[in-house]
Protein backbone atom coordinates (compact mmCIF):
# COMPACT_ATOMS: atom_id res chain seq x y z
CA UNK A 1 0.00 0.00 0.00
CA UNK A 2 2.80 2.40 0.91
CA UNK A 3 4.19 2.05 -2.35
CA UNK A 4 0.96 2.44 -4.02
CA UNK A 5 0.41 5.71 -2.43
CA UNK A 6 4.20 6.37 -3.13
CA UNK A 7 3.39 5.97 -6.79
CA UNK A 8 0.19 8.29 -6.84
CA UNK A 9 2.34 11.15 -5.22
CA UNK A 10 4.93 10.94 -7.87
CA UNK A 11 2.75 11.56 -10.64
CA UNK A 12 0.65 14.35 -8.98
CA UNK A 13 4.73 16.41 -8.70
CA UNK A 14 5.06 15.16 -12.39
CA UNK A 15 1.79 16.48 -13.19
CA UNK A 16 2.10 19.72 -11.73
CA UNK A 17 5.11 21.09 -13.84
CA UNK A 18 3.08 20.46 -17.39
CA UNK A 19 0.65 22.85 -16.09
CA UNK A 20 2.95 25.33 -16.02
CA UNK A 21 4.84 24.86 -19.71
CA UNK A 22 1.74 24.18 -21.24
CA UNK A 23 1.09 28.04 -20.02
CA UNK A 24 4.24 29.42 -21.37
CA UNK A 25 3.67 28.19 -24.17
CA UNK A 26 0.08 29.11 -25.27
CA UNK A 27 1.27 32.27 -24.17
CA UNK A 28 4.62 32.01 -26.99
CA UNK A 29 2.11 30.67 -29.38
CA UNK A 30 -0.18 34.23 -28.82
CA UNK A 31 3.14 36.37 -29.13
CA UNK A 32 3.96 34.13 -32.70
CA UNK A 33 0.71 34.61 -33.75
CA UNK A 34 0.43 38.52 -33.15
CA UNK A 35 3.82 38.77 -34.71
CA UNK A 36 3.25 37.06 -38.18
CA UNK A 37 0.18 39.80 -38.28
CA UNK A 38 2.53 42.43 -38.01
CA UNK A 39 4.73 41.04 -40.90
CA UNK A 40 1.82 39.72 -43.09
CA UNK A 41 1.61 42.68 -46.35
CA UNK A 42 -0.84 42.83 -49.25
CA UNK A 43 0.86 41.30 -52.35
CA UNK A 44 0.77 45.21 -53.90
CA UNK A 45 3.81 45.44 -51.12
CA UNK A 46 6.02 43.26 -52.46
CA UNK A 47 6.73 46.24 -55.48
CA UNK A 48 8.69 48.04 -52.92
CA UNK A 49 11.25 50.70 -54.90
CA UNK A 50 14.47 50.17 -56.00
CA UNK A 51 16.82 52.36 -53.70
CA UNK A 52 18.54 55.53 -55.34
CA UNK A 53 20.82 58.17 -53.40
CA UNK A 54 18.56 61.15 -52.67
CA UNK A 55 21.06 63.46 -54.37
CA UNK A 56 20.62 61.94 -57.89
CA UNK A 57 16.77 61.56 -57.33
CA UNK A 58 16.89 66.02 -56.95
CA UNK A 59 19.44 66.73 -60.18
CA UNK A 60 18.75 69.74 -62.31
CA UNK A 61 20.45 67.54 -64.45
CA UNK A 62 18.52 66.90 -67.92
CA UNK A 63 16.74 62.96 -67.76
CA UNK A 64 14.49 60.87 -70.18
CA UNK A 65 10.87 59.73 -70.10
CA UNK A 66 9.29 56.66 -71.88
CA UNK A 67 5.72 56.41 -73.31
CA UNK A 68 4.81 52.91 -74.29
CA UNK A 69 1.73 53.04 -76.73
CA UNK A 70 -1.11 50.47 -77.57
CA UNK A 71 0.02 48.07 -74.89
CA UNK A 72 -2.03 45.16 -74.56
CA UNK A 73 -3.18 45.44 -71.09
CA UNK A 74 -6.90 44.09 -71.41
CA UNK A 75 -8.92 42.54 -68.56
CA UNK A 76 -11.63 40.19 -68.99
CA UNK A 77 -13.63 37.89 -66.98
CA UNK A 78 -12.73 33.99 -68.45
CA UNK A 79 -15.00 31.86 -66.52
CA UNK A 80 -15.28 33.02 -62.95
CA UNK A 81 -12.85 34.81 -62.66
CA UNK A 82 -11.12 38.00 -64.19
CA UNK A 83 -7.92 37.51 -65.92
CA UNK A 84 -5.27 39.74 -68.12
CA UNK A 85 -5.61 38.27 -71.38
CA UNK A 86 -2.36 36.85 -73.31
CA UNK A 87 -2.46 34.69 -76.34
CA UNK A 88 -0.33 32.06 -74.77
CA UNK A 89 -3.40 31.32 -71.83
CA UNK A 90 -6.26 32.98 -73.42
CA UNK A 91 -6.48 31.68 -77.25
CA UNK A 92 -9.35 29.93 -77.61
CA UNK A 93 -11.09 32.41 -75.49
CA UNK A 94 -10.03 35.17 -77.77
CA UNK A 95 -10.83 33.19 -80.74
CA UNK A 96 -14.18 32.35 -79.49
CA UNK A 97 -14.81 36.45 -79.42
CA UNK A 98 -13.80 37.07 -82.47
CA UNK A 99 -10.52 38.77 -81.13
CA UNK A 100 -6.95 37.83 -82.86
CA UNK A 101 -4.55 35.69 -80.46
CA UNK A 102 -1.81 37.98 -82.06
CA UNK A 103 -2.98 40.75 -80.88
CA UNK A 104 -2.75 40.21 -77.33
CA UNK A 105 0.92 40.79 -76.15
CA UNK A 106 1.14 42.13 -72.30
CA UNK A 107 4.37 40.37 -72.61
CA UNK A 108 6.01 42.96 -74.68
CA UNK A 109 5.11 45.71 -71.80
CA UNK A 110 6.67 43.23 -69.26
CA UNK A 111 10.05 43.00 -71.02
CA UNK A 112 10.00 46.73 -72.21
CA UNK A 113 9.62 47.74 -68.66
CA UNK A 114 12.23 45.95 -67.28
CA UNK A 115 14.66 47.35 -69.42
CA UNK A 116 13.81 50.20 -68.75
CA UNK A 117 13.90 49.82 -64.93
CA UNK A 118 17.12 47.70 -64.88
CA UNK A 119 19.38 49.97 -66.62
CA UNK A 120 22.03 51.99 -65.19
CA UNK A 121 20.04 55.03 -66.71
CA UNK A 122 17.70 54.55 -64.22
CA UNK A 123 19.89 53.70 -61.50
CA UNK A 124 22.08 56.75 -62.50
CA UNK A 125 18.39 58.47 -60.95
CA UNK A 126 18.53 60.22 -65.22
CA UNK A 127 15.06 58.57 -65.34
CA UNK A 128 11.68 61.06 -65.52
CA UNK A 129 8.68 58.64 -65.69
CA UNK A 130 7.64 55.82 -67.77
CA UNK A 131 4.17 56.26 -69.11
CA UNK A 132 1.73 53.68 -70.80
CA UNK A 133 -1.35 53.84 -72.92
CA UNK A 134 -3.20 50.94 -73.71
CA UNK A 135 -5.23 49.86 -76.85
CA UNK A 136 -8.49 50.86 -74.51
CA UNK A 137 -6.57 54.36 -73.93
CA UNK A 138 -5.58 53.82 -69.98
CA UNK A 139 -3.12 55.94 -69.23
CA UNK A 140 -0.77 54.36 -66.68
CA UNK A 141 2.57 56.04 -64.89
CA UNK A 142 4.93 53.97 -63.62
CA UNK A 143 7.26 55.66 -61.16
CA UNK A 144 11.53 54.83 -61.88
CA UNK A 145 11.81 53.25 -58.67
CA UNK A 146 9.12 50.60 -58.58
CA UNK A 147 9.90 46.93 -58.70
CA UNK A 148 8.76 45.41 -61.74
CA UNK A 149 7.89 41.59 -60.73
CA UNK A 150 10.83 39.97 -62.90
CA UNK A 151 8.41 36.67 -63.42
CA UNK A 152 5.47 36.91 -66.57
CA UNK A 153 3.15 35.52 -64.40
CA UNK A 154 3.18 37.48 -61.02
CA UNK A 155 3.18 40.43 -63.61
CA UNK A 156 0.09 39.41 -64.95
CA UNK A 157 -1.50 39.32 -61.88
CA UNK A 158 -0.07 43.37 -60.14
CA UNK A 159 -1.43 44.41 -64.33
CA UNK A 160 -4.65 42.91 -63.23
CA UNK A 161 -4.48 44.22 -59.55
CA UNK A 162 -3.67 47.85 -60.74
CA UNK A 163 -6.63 48.31 -63.72
CA UNK A 164 -9.38 46.94 -61.04
CA UNK A 165 -7.72 49.11 -58.41
CA UNK A 166 -6.35 51.39 -59.98
CA UNK A 167 -3.35 52.02 -58.23
CA UNK A 168 -0.53 50.63 -56.08
CA UNK A 169 0.95 51.77 -53.33
CA UNK A 170 4.69 51.45 -51.73
CA UNK A 171 5.29 49.24 -48.84
CA UNK A 172 4.65 52.16 -45.49
CA UNK A 173 3.87 54.60 -47.76
CA UNK A 174 1.21 56.89 -49.72
CA UNK A 175 3.15 57.21 -52.59
CA UNK A 176 1.20 55.37 -55.86
CA UNK A 177 3.96 53.40 -57.63
CA UNK A 178 1.58 52.46 -60.34
CA UNK A 179 -1.33 54.37 -61.14
CA UNK A 180 -3.88 54.88 -63.82
CA UNK A 181 -3.91 59.13 -64.69
CA UNK A 182 -6.05 61.60 -66.65
CA UNK A 183 -5.47 61.38 -70.77
CA UNK A 184 -3.80 63.73 -72.08
CA UNK A 185 -0.36 62.14 -71.39
CA UNK A 186 1.04 65.68 -73.08
CA UNK A 187 0.37 67.44 -69.81
CA UNK A 188 2.85 65.39 -67.97
CA UNK A 189 5.66 65.92 -70.23
CA UNK A 190 8.30 68.36 -69.42
CA UNK A 191 8.52 71.83 -71.34
CA UNK A 192 11.94 71.56 -72.85
CA UNK A 193 12.36 68.81 -74.19
CA UNK A 194 12.93 66.67 -77.23
CA UNK A 195 9.56 64.50 -78.06
CA UNK A 196 10.85 61.38 -80.18
CA UNK A 197 8.94 58.74 -81.80
CA UNK A 198 10.19 55.08 -83.20
CA UNK A 199 9.12 53.42 -86.10
CA UNK A 200 11.12 51.27 -88.58
CA UNK A 201 8.56 52.31 -91.05
CA UNK A 202 10.58 55.55 -90.91
CA UNK A 203 12.38 57.36 -93.74
CA UNK A 204 15.06 58.99 -91.51
CA UNK A 205 17.19 56.22 -90.44
CA UNK A 206 20.03 56.95 -87.52
CA UNK A 207 22.69 56.30 -85.80
CA UNK A 208 21.31 56.52 -81.63
CA UNK A 209 24.33 57.67 -80.55
CA UNK A 210 25.28 59.99 -82.90
CA UNK A 211 21.10 61.46 -82.88
CA UNK A 212 21.28 62.35 -79.26
CA UNK A 213 24.76 64.29 -79.13
CA UNK A 214 22.47 66.82 -82.04
CA UNK A 215 20.15 67.52 -78.67
CA UNK A 216 21.26 70.40 -76.59
CA UNK A 217 22.72 69.23 -72.92
CA UNK A 218 20.02 70.75 -70.97
CA UNK A 219 17.11 69.26 -72.71
CA UNK A 220 15.27 66.43 -71.17
CA UNK A 221 14.28 63.28 -74.05
CA UNK A 222 11.13 61.44 -74.27
CA UNK A 223 10.97 58.92 -76.39
CA UNK A 224 7.58 56.94 -77.70
CA UNK A 225 7.78 53.75 -78.68
CA UNK A 226 5.05 51.09 -79.67
CA UNK A 227 4.32 48.31 -77.02
CA UNK A 228 1.99 46.44 -79.56
CA UNK A 229 3.32 43.18 -81.76
CA UNK A 230 2.32 44.78 -84.88
CA UNK A 231 1.58 48.07 -86.72
CA UNK A 232 2.97 51.55 -85.92
CA UNK A 233 2.30 54.44 -83.74
CA UNK A 234 0.58 57.46 -84.72
CA UNK A 235 0.78 60.42 -82.17
CA UNK A 236 0.27 64.16 -82.92
CA UNK A 237 2.94 65.57 -80.33
CA UNK A 238 6.53 64.02 -81.40
CA UNK A 239 8.51 66.65 -82.76
CA UNK A 240 10.82 63.99 -85.01
CA UNK A 241 10.08 60.56 -85.92
CA UNK A 242 12.83 57.96 -86.47
CA UNK A 243 13.93 54.81 -86.79
CA UNK A 244 17.30 53.24 -85.37
CA UNK A 245 18.15 50.15 -87.87
CA UNK A 246 17.47 49.03 -91.40
CA UNK A 247 15.67 45.91 -89.34
CA UNK A 248 12.46 45.10 -87.61
CA UNK A 249 13.57 45.70 -84.23
CA UNK A 250 11.78 44.36 -80.85
CA UNK A 251 10.58 47.38 -78.43
CA UNK A 252 12.96 46.03 -75.53
CA UNK A 253 15.93 46.26 -77.91
CA UNK A 254 15.29 49.64 -79.11
CA UNK A 255 14.95 50.28 -75.33
CA UNK A 256 18.44 48.83 -75.10
CA UNK A 257 19.98 51.10 -77.79
CA UNK A 258 18.27 54.34 -76.54
CA UNK A 259 19.55 53.53 -72.80
CA UNK A 260 23.04 53.01 -74.30
CA UNK A 261 23.46 56.19 -76.27
CA UNK A 262 21.94 58.53 -73.39
CA UNK A 263 24.52 56.75 -71.04
CA UNK A 264 27.27 57.60 -73.47
CA UNK A 265 26.24 60.94 -73.99
CA UNK A 266 25.61 61.48 -69.80
CA UNK A 267 28.78 59.60 -69.19
CA UNK A 268 27.26 56.91 -67.13
CA UNK A 269 29.19 53.38 -66.39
Amino acid sequence: MTRAYGVKKGKKRKHTEPKYDREAEEKQQVQEEESQQQEQQPEEDELSGIPIAPSELKSDKPKVTFILERASLEVAKVGKTYQLLNSDEHANFLRKNNKNPGDYRPDITHQVLLAILDSPLNKAGRLQAVYIKTEKGVLIEVKPYVRIPRTFKRFCGVMLELLQKLSISAVGKREKLLRTIKNPVTQYLPINSRKIGFSHSSEKVVDMNDYVKTVPTDMDFVFVLGAMAHGKIETDYTDDYISISEYPLSAAYCIGRICGALEGKWKIL
